[in-house]
């Protein structure tokens, strides 16, 4: 090649690297510029970034600026701070079911449900929940941005956390403020909370539709109980994807209706379920083969019946202890927030009771206390049984029926075992309570606890003494005191008065008594006093109005020696954690002394025995027990009552109208006051076959020292004297040691007729003939001025100071005189002063009578004259031994025709002597009559 041609290939190949340094320059110089263009974006892009992150960031503070910054222990309280169901049991503990609520929940402890629910759930709501620390960024990019965008569709972008907190401690408004503070609360609360705690709190809290009764549930437990009826830590696979599925829309995804009937597509919820399903198994909680299972699993077949409420079986006892419950209740709040009532107006103080009893009533159904009652559930179960006897009612009065209450209680703790509150228990939604609620008037019930108990407390009266039952008036308005029969039994004990229910002498036991001492009896037996000046004269006749518990209450202090124990039914309130809220604390009185009421226990045995108004109790029990107890009607029989003791139990039973309509005389056969103890009869042997031990104690009442047996004289209630004994008038009785009669009764023999039934002390010419040999009773014997009026029937032979009447005449001739067989009759005279009759007697066809005999009183009108062919007359004697002239002739039947025609030739015979006699008789009467004229 030339030297040419190279240097003109050399100047080519220099031209061509000044082309390729050229290009490569152009390429740098656009690279440089695009990188150059490139950190001029990300620079601008950056600046932008924390621009809008500034101001999304002071968008974000501007929205939370206003919350208050929590700590660890208010999150966490608000959080557990769920409704929850409180629930109810018996004696023993034994479950009887939920207060009625708006919504059912019961808390449970994540290590009691069942991995599978827990796997579902975080699958399903929160699948990176073990990962973030509250939320997630990109699901809340991606919620805002559909958010913004108005998509159809929406994912959703919150946490477990978040929703906790949505649920726990904000509402559910819809704003970016409060989705600021949502996402601000939940990073909080991932510092103060475990995973463990946050799902366990979001388990219990999240609602999951309705139950098999179509009640509102809330919470993995009341679900897993009320969907399938089976504890959340027993729920299977096809199950828990079920439960877990139904928090996204809990009453579209509900298998149940809000009447509990299953819906008739179940499509929502079963696709929802296979949804999760799906998720367990890709997140891998599942396998291919359990995800098919569960599939194919037939889910409707393990939905549960119905589940009653407690109030469709015990509808009375749930709303007493709801009733009972809120007072308790509104105290412990009023003591937490150291509220001091008796520092406000009564205003002010109704206005925060108000407000008190509104929020524990709310906190009493659904803050999951757990509330243990006295109760006895057989005991409870069987006394509703006994009053479904129809027959033993009263008919429907104006749409109402006859009503009963009644109240078992035991003596020595208060403890009430059990109560029937109306015939209806179960059957009816009523909620008024006969037994604790009802308010009426006692009756002769009161008796004991304000009349004769009280007097044997000071010494006024004892068992033994008379009190008498004679006519007597009010001091306060001067009307009489009157028996139920209007009548009088006299001098008779206290404790026969007491066993015949008598009103006069309990009126006066009571008027014994001084009135600040009455007063504070009825106080210390828990009886309610309404005014200062109670009680009144009547009062002890039973007309304060109280309830059958109450008056239960206090008739157990007879059956526990004299101490009140007060009455309660709510054993002890628990939270849902075991936290005691309240327990019962024993609240006991003392009212009388053992001795008294050992005095009043034996009184009332008697009620109950052959004579006493409740005689027929022993014979419808089917168990023995040492019963005292009394019977009560009120006025115009609005009420009737049987109280009864024994050393274990007291048990009170009250029958009537609500609108106080008279109570039927007779049903069935049976009056009012045996039908009534026929029904406590029935309670009593309900009660006796739940608990035997119980109603059926093996000891009896047992006598205290200081008690003795002493006789005495029955009409003076005084050491007996020789007269007393001598007409039989001496008993034995039970008294106080410290209350013995220390005197002799004033007693003495007297000489007595007795005319028209009564008693007079003879006159000193009396015949000894018509009179006997008696008590007489000096002086003004009880206040009650003569007593012979007021003699019981069982006491012969007691004369009072009243001498036996005259007339001043001499008796007329008896008439009516006749001899029927061996019977001679006659008419009673009609004079006031008879003392008695002579009867004459002689042979047929003689004048020779002579008396056969004397027959005392003037009531007496026959006399058996046995066999023999007699004449008879009779004359009639008066007080001072004046007889009248002889009666009209009465001859045997056997006396002939020719026999009387023979005797009244005699007579007339003897006629001119007899008219010389009638002559000189009536001369002498004239004379007489003349005198008698000049006195005049």
């Amino acid at each position: 090649m030339s030297m040419f041609s190279r240097l003109k290939e050399r100047i080519h190949l220099l031209y061509k690297k000044l082309d390729d340094i050229q290009l490569f320059r152009k390429v740098g110089i656009t690279y440089q510029v695009f990188w150059n263009l490139f950190l001029l974006f990300i620079i601008f892009g950056l600046m932008s970034l924390f621009f809008v992150g500034g101001t999304a960031a002071g968008y974000f503070a501007s929205l939370v600026k206003d919350e208050p910054l929590q700590n660890a222990e208010e999150m966490t309280t608000k959080i557990h701070n769920y409704e929850e169901t409180s629930q109810v049991f018996f004696a023993g503990d034994t479950y009887m079911g939920e207060l009625p609520s708006d919504l059912e929940r019961h808390e449970v402890a994540l290590d009691d449900i069942s991995d599978y629910v827990k796997q579902a759930i975080v699958a399903t709501e929160d699948e990176y929940f073990y990962e973030h620390e509250g939320i997630v960024p990109k699901a809340i990019l991606r919620a805002t941005y559909q958010e913004f965008a108005n998509a159809s569709t929406q994912t959703g972008g919150s946490t477990l956390t978040q929703q906790l907190i949505k649920q726990q401690i904000l509402s559910s408004e819809v704003s970016f403020d409060r989705k600021a503070t949502e996402i601000l609360l939940a990073m909080r609360l991932e510092h103060f909370m475990s995973k463990e705690d946050i799902l366990e709190a979001y388990l219990n809290v999240v609602p999951f539709g309705r139950n098999a009764s179509g009640n509102q549930i809330a919470g993995v437990q009341s679900a897993a109980i009320g969907i399938f009826g089976v504890d959340a830590k027993d729920l299977n696979l096809a199950q828990s994807a079920f439960i877990a599925g139904l928090p996204q829309s809990p009453f579209g995804y509900t298998p149940f209706t809000s009447t509990g009937e299953v819906k008739e597509s179940l499509d929502p919820g079963l696709n929802r379920m296979n949804t999760v399903l799906t998720r367990m198994n890709s997140e891998g909680y599942i396998s291919d083969e359990e995800l098919q299972e569960a599939l194919d699993y037939d889910i409707a077949g393990d939905f549960t019946d119905p589940t009653p409420p407690i109030t469709e079986k015990y509808h009375y006892l749930t709303y007493e202890v709801m009733r009972r419950a809120t007072p308790i209740v509104v105290e412990a709040k009023l003591k937490e927030d150291e509220v001091n009532l008796d520092e406000m107006s009564d205003a002010k103080r109704a206005e925060t009771l108000d407000s008190y009893y509104q929020a524990a009533s709310n906190e009493l159904s659904n803050n999951g206390y757990r509330i243990h009652t006295t109760i006895n559930q057989d005991v409870y179960d069987e006394m509703q049984k006994a009053v479904k006897d129809d027959s033993l009612f009263g008919p429907e009065k104006k749409g109402e029926i006859e009503e009963v209450g009644a109240v078992l209680q035991e003596n020595k703790t208060g403890a009430i075992i059990g109560f029937v509150a109306g015939r209806e228990e179960g059957s009816s939604d009523k909620q008024f309570n006969h037994a604790t609620q009802a308010n009426r008037q006692t009756g002769s019930t009161m008796k004991p606890l304000l009349g004769y108990a009280p007097a044997m407390e000071i010494g006024a009266i004892q068992p033994g003494l008379v009190v008498p039952d004679t006519p007597m008036k009010y001091k306060s308005n001067g009307k009489p005191v009157n028996n139920f029969d209007f009548g009088h039994k006299g001098l008779q004990s206290a404790r026969k008065s007491l066993a015949q229910s008598r009103n006069v002498p309990a009126v006066r036991a009571q008027n014994m008594v001084p009135h600040d001492t009455a007063r504070e009896t009825l106080q210390n037996l828990g009886i309610p006093l309404a005014n200062e000046e109670l009680p009144y004269e009547s009062t002890v006749l039973g007309t304060l109005n109280i309830s059958v518990e109450e008056n239960t209450n206090a008739y157990s202090t007879f059956g526990n020696g004299g101490k009140r124990v007060e009455s309660y039914m709510i054993d002890r309130i628990e939270k849902a954690d075991g936290d005691v809220v309240y327990e019962h604390e024993e609240k006991v009185t003392d009212v009388f002394t053992p001795q008294t009421t050992y005095l009043t226990i034996d009184m009332m045995r008697d009620v109950l025995k052959p004579g006493g108004t409740a005689s027929s109790v022993p014979g419808n029990l089917n168990f023995k027990a040492d019963w005292a107890g009394k019977t009560g009607t009120t006025q115009n029989v609005r009420d009737s009552w049987f109280m009864a003791t024994n050393p274990n139990v007291t048990l009170g039973v009250w029958i009537g109208y609500d609108s106080e309509y008279q109570i039927e005389q007779t049903v069935n056969g049976l009056r009012y006051g045996p039908r009534n103890q026929k029904i406590w009869a029935n309670i009593a042997n309900a009660a006796h076959k739940a608990d035997a031990e119980l109603m059926a104690p093996s000891e009896s009442f047992k006598q205290p020292e200081g008690i003795v047996a002493k006789k005495i004289c029955s009409l003076t209630g005084t050491s007996p004297s020789k007269a007393c004994e001598e007409a039989d008038l001496v008993t034995t009785d039970l008294f106080n040691s410290k209350y013995l009669p220390n005197s002799t009764d004033n007693l003495k023999s007297e000489r007595y007729v007795t005319i028209n039934g009564k008693n007079y002390k003879a006159r000193s010419n009396t015949p000894d003939e018509f009179t006997e040999r008696g008590l007489s009773v000096s002086g003004d014997l009880f206040g009650v001025g003569d007593v012979s009026s007021y003699l019981p029937d069982s006491i012969s032979g007691v004369v009072g100071n009243e001498e036996a009447p005259d007339n001043g005449n001499t008796p007329g001739k008896v008439s009516g005189v006749s001899l029927n067989g061996d019977s001679l009759n006659w008419s009673k005279h009609d004079a006031s002063d008879i003392v008695g009759y002579r009867i004459y007697r002689a042979d047929n066809g003689s004048n020779d009578f002579n008396v056969v005999q004397s027959v005392k009183g003037n009531e007496s009108t026959n006399y058996s004259v046995g066999n023999g062919t007699y004449a008879y007359y009779v004359t009639a004697v008066d007080s001072v031994g004046n007889e009248s002239s002889a009666s009209d002739i009465a001859r045997a039947n056997d006396w002939s025709d020719e026999d009387e025609a023979d005797e009244e030739a005699d007579q007339e015979d003897n006629s001119d002597d007899d008219s010389d006699e009638e002559d000189s008789d009536e001369s002498n009467e004239e004379d007489s009559s003349d005198e008698d004229s000049d006195d005049n």
